[in-house]
């Protein structure tokens, strides 16, 4: 049996990560980063923005250019899954039968796209968009595409709708609930967006359920609604989230369900095991100590550099600020915290203007703020999350007043 002192599964932005940060903090043993997919890491969210939108090429999105694992000394086994654990004997078996020891292992392997449940979701045209392969294969179908319908009205949904309008197709995008990014965002800044996308020509519907996908032959020909309407669809992206990566953890004995549990320092309830990015269910504070699983390149990075520093013997608790973004059209949103529980929001600046931000309260701190087009609010509104400031409403909504003058000294 081969034997790696540190084993990471999973070669997204958390496992490339892991391994620069073991190596920055100086260690020296053997690293095996073992990948899923053909490709090095890379990037993955271009692939709903840029690179399907043809602006940036793939190259453009490896994390590090080949020659750097190489000269780290960090050993690649892409192409290859992780399909079962021994905590017993420190050891994983691969997809194709192999067994490799490890000293510590780091779990980073994401989710994999939810799947639609209805009759037809699995006929050709139907895409998820969480790898280069998925990107690709929208790409390549794309020239006999006239309708798409893109179910989901989260981020990756509603970036898949900017690029393929863009791209000159006709897009219909359903969301089930009464408005996009519900769980992410508060009804301001939802229906600016709905107001965006169907100023830019998409059909954007909300509290609206998918029956069945209709097929031509194999390939997808329409999407059926509830109601028994069906909406021409040459392709379909599905965009409802993610599903934890997890089961062979699970099956190990980790602890967990959707995700597998991790303590501060990213370490699982099995020895030597760690878990970081998507698929680790942490308890956070900007989520009142909430268990959550957060689905961000900044909280993988930052959670691999908490796994390093625990391996290495000197462990600091996790405890990053969240923050996230999303490109859509020529609007730049920027989000600071979580907003989820909060029991009020203020509206700073004008969305008709767009350029506009939204602070959330809860208990009148300040625990979020999405930043639309606002890039001062958004690096000065930092500090404002991370203190929970206190600021009269009346205060934040005056944008004669930097955020940065609200700040506690």
């Amino acid at each position: 049996m081969d034997r790696a002192d540190i084993i990471i599964v999973g070669a997204g932005h958390g496992g490339a990560q892991a391994a620069v940060s073991l190596r920055q903090l100086g260690f020296t043993g053997s690293i095996l980063m073992i990948g899923r997919e053909p490709e090095m890491p890379y990037e993955r969210p271009p692939l709903s923005k840029e690179y399907l939108a043809r602006d940036k090429e793939f190259e453009r999105l490896y994390i590090r250019p080949a020659q750097f694992w190489v000269d780290k000394s960090v050993d690649l086994l892409l192409n290859r899954a992780v399909v079962a654990v021994d905590p017993a004997t420190k050891s994983v078996t691969l997809s194709d039968g192999q067994h490799i020891g490890y000293g510590d292992l780091i779990w980073a392997t994401g989710g994999d796209p939810r799947q639609l449940s209805c009759p037809g979701a699995d006929l050709e045209g139907v895409h998820g968009v969480r790898t280069r392969a998925d990107a690709d294969a929208i790409m390549a179908e794309l020239p006999g595409v006239t309708d798409v319908v893109v179910i989901g009205g989260g981020y990756i949904g509603l970036e898949a709708a900017a690029v393929l309008t863009k791209l000159g197709k006709k897009v219909t995008l359903l969301e089930a609930l009464d408005r996009v990014l519900a769980r992410v965002a508060g009804p301001d800044l939802s229906a600016f967006y709905e107001a965006e996308h169907r100023a830019h020509g998409v059909d954007l519907r909300t509290q609206v359920q998918v029956a069945e996908l209709v097929g031509a032959g194999a390939k997808v020909a329409g999407v059926k609604l509830a109601d028994g309407q069906v909406l021409p669809a040459q392709m379909v992206i599905v965009g409802i989230g993610i599903i934890p990566a997890v089961a062979p953890l699970i099956a190990a004995g980790a602890e967990g369900g959707n995700g597998v549990a991790v303590n501060a320092q990213c370490q699982t309830s099995l020895p030597h095991i760690y878990a970081i990015g998507d698929c680790a269910a942490h308890s956070n504070g900007f989520a009142d100590g909430a268990v959550i699983r957060l689905e961000s390149v900044q909280n993988a990075n930052d959670q691999a550099k908490v796994a390093a520093q625990a391996i290495l013997g000197t462990p600091q608790p996790y405890g990053a600020t969240p923050w996230f973004w999303s490109n859509q059209y020529d609007l730049k949103l920027q989000t600071v915290g979580l907003s989820t529980g909060h029991d009020a929001s203020v509206t700073r600046g004008n969305p008709a203007d767009r350029s506009f931000s939204v602070l959330y309260l809860k208990q009148g701190a300040v625990i979020a703020i999405d930043c639309v087009n606002a890039v001062k609010d958004y690096a000065q509104g930092r500090k404002l999350v991370e203190q929970r400031a206190k600021i009269a409403p009346d205060t934040l909504a005056d944008v004669t007043i930097p955020l940065k003058d609200m700040i506690a000294a």
